[in-house]
């Protein structure tokens, strides 16, 4: 069985727009993916709202990724992938993060992973996937979230960046998903399942290769 840990924020969790609910199990893309891999794979959900890659924001603790990405893999192992999905909240104005600062924080991430002293996860393989970007904001999340859309469209080149300087895989999540009209920054029921659909694709590829 192939374990995969799926680290992210709350698209990954699965947090639905508007109602401010979690998606059920066979909605959110973790478990859409569960479903098209399955039963020779093991997908481990590891989303929460609000992680960054490696800021702490003032009264929401446990949301600093950097902190406890290292007891994760230690968790979950063996892993025989690892998908990280992060950086949309790093966005936020109070952080005052530049897109480039944003991919140097997750870059970290990428190489704990990669330097993981644990010898049932040296051969891990790693997945990168630069979050789709911030659409439209309501009013209450504009000044939150002030210049978070032009810095969004530049992440997905500083992460390939990493990827490429890394030698690890990755993959472009706004060429498949447009965050939700509703919010700007969470995914529709649909969202979902075609981010599912195409990730699946790309990890089956992964295996077989």
């Amino acid at each position: 069985m192939k374990n995969i840990l799926c680290f992210g924020d709350s698209n990954t969790w699965g947090y639905e727009p508007v109602v401010s609910m979690r998606y059920p199990y066979d909605v959110r893309w973790t478990g859409v993916l569960q479903k098209r891999l399955g039963s020779e794979y093991r997908i481990i959900e590891e989303g929460l709202n609000g992680r960054t890659s490696g800021s702490d924001e003032p009264g929401r603790d446990f949301r600093n990724a950097a902190r406890y990405f290292p007891m994760l893999l230690e968790c979950h192992r063996p892993l025989d992938l690892v998908v990280i999905m992060l950086g949309t909240n790093d966005l936020k104005s109070q952080f005052k993060l530049t897109s480039s600062a944003i991919a140097s924080s997750v870059k970290g991430l990428c190489e704990m992973v990669l330097n993981c002293e644990y010898i049932d996860n040296a051969s891990t393989q790693l997945l990168l996937i630069a979050p789709p970007h911030v659409a439209n904001l309501p009013v209450e999340d504009v000044r939150i979230f002030a210049g978070a859309r032009d810095k969004s469209l530049q992440l997905a080149a500083e992460y390939k960046k990493i990827a490429d300087e890394l030698g690890i895989l990755f993959m472009d999540a706004s060429e498949i998903v447009e965050t939700s009209d509703a919010d700007g920054l969470h995914w529709t029921a649909q969202q979902h399942q075609d981010f599912a659909n195409v990730l699946s694709d790309k990890v089956l590829n992964i295996f077989v290769a």
